[in-house]
């Protein structure tokens, strides 16, 4: 038997099939005026040190490098009067960081709010997510001869001047 199949790049994960949405979800940031603003990421990284007690596992577990975990991080401490996490340097112990009560309590208001988001998002728009197709799939289902990109830049490379 003939594997037609196109191989993958030995580094990237297969492509997933793209399947209409079954419901819709919501991602919010919560601004306070223009003082600081909390979105999922923070919320995240505040979880992940609140279960590793560590600024750099917390940045490994949720994807991101110790640099910008520790300007996230920062940015709360500066932004908010009350310290989210408290950091011990390292030493010959090694260093850590605890979520304050502080922090804690943000985590759940910001947890919470989503509940009763999605529950609104659910209620609101739930009805339109079978009819969400995204860009892709929409041109392909629908046969409408959308040029791709390459044949719009095959003739752009053509025509350019050298």
């Amino acid at each position: 038997m003939v594997n037609l199949m196109k191989p993958q790049h030995p580094t990237r994960p297969p492509r997933r099939e793209r399947t209409a949405p079954s419901s819709a979800e919501i991602r919010f940031r919560v601004d306070f005026d223009d003082r600081c603003s909390v979105g999922i990421g923070k919320i995240r990284l505040l979880e992940a040190i609140e279960r590793t007690g560590s600024l750099s596992r917390a940045a490994r577990e949720v994807g991101m490098s110790y640099r910008r975990a520790w300007l996230l991080i920062d940015s709360m401490n500066g932004e908010f009067d009350t310290q989210v996490i408290s950091a011990t340097v390292g030493g010959s112990g090694g260093g850590g960081a605890a979520l304050t009560s502080f922090g804690g309590e943000l985590i759940e208001a910001y947890r919470r709010l989503e509940r009763r988001l999605a529950a609104l998002t659910a209620d609101h728009m739930g009805r339109f997510a079978a009819h969400a197709v995204g860009r892709a799939s929409k041109s392909r289902a629908a046969g409408d001869g959308a040029p791709s990109r390459k044949r719009i830049a095959k003739p752009l490379k053509r025509t350019s001047a050298r």
